[in-house]
Parts: C-alpha cells; sequence; structure tokens
C-alpha cells in the first residue's frame, strides 16, 4: 500500500483539499491514495496569533498552502526565503538536515513533508529562544 496513512483519534479532525472531516466515535486509519492531495491535521495546526517566532511562520506559510489558503507558486519563494534565513541560524547538524529535506520537499511542491519537517524545528527553536532570555 502506498500514500499517506493517517490514524485518527475519535473527533479528531483532518482538512483535506479544503474539506474539514471528523472522525466518529472510533479510531480509524485512512489511507490517502490521491497523490499531492493537501492534508493538515486541525490538532496540529497552527493559529495565526500564534505565528511568533522564526520557525513558526515559515511552517504556517506551508500549512496556507495545504489548507488552500495560498497558492503553492506565492508561497515556495517565502518559505524557500524562510528557509534559508534560518540556515543561518540553526548550524547544528541535525537542524541542517530537517532543513535540507524541507527544502527538497518543498521544490517537489510537498508542502505536507516540508511541514513535517519543518514542525521537528519548533522544540530547538523553543530551547534556543528560552536560553536567550535568560
Amino acid at each position: 500500500m502506498s500514500g499517506l496513512v493517517l490514524k485518527l483519534n475519535p473527533r479528531e479532525r483532518v482538512l483535506v483539499n479544503g474539506a474539514v472531516i471528523e472522525n466518529g466515535d472510533r479510531r480509524c486509519r485512512l489511507s490517502i491514495m490521491t497523490p499531492n492531495a493537501n492534508i493538515l491535521r486541525l490538532r496540529d495546526a497552527i493559529r495565526p496569533d500564534e505565528v511568533n517566532t522564526p520557525v513558526r511562520r515559515v511552517c504556517y506559510i506551508a500549512q496556507l498552502v495545504l489548507s488552500g489558503d495560498v497558492s503553492p507558486d506565492n508561497a515556495k519563494s517565502q518559505i524557500l526565503r524562510g528557509i534559508e534565513q534560518l540556515s543561518q541560524v540553526l548550524r547544528d547538524e541535525d537542524s541542517r538536515s530537517q532543513l535540507d529535506n524541507a527544502t527538497e520537499a518543498v521544490s517537489q511542491t510537498d508542502f505536507y513533508r516540508a511541514l513535517k519537517f519543518l514542525r521537528n524545528l519548533l522544540p530547538r527553536e523553543a530551547r534556543l529562544l528560552e536560553a536567550s532570555a535568560e
């Protein structure tokens, strides 16, 4: 089986190509077979008032593509510019790997994968911001 597999909890919501889908009373597993479908778990979504850090800003732009609010062509250059700016600050090997993977995903217009890689940087960013505040 290929494609994306989503495991949903009871009453969990997911956005698929602009349509909000809510799971029923039991856990379920969905296979998304359509290539390039735009998928966003609403529990993972970043709200506009939460866009308060550089990594969150880039994640949010990718998320807007998945929600259908921004065209991929308009977002691509913004995301790549944001990744370039992040790469100047996040210089450790793991961060570089995540950023390289996100860049590759964006170049293939796979914004779901790009968002996945970028979200991996959120805990690291939080630690760095916390350390700089001390």
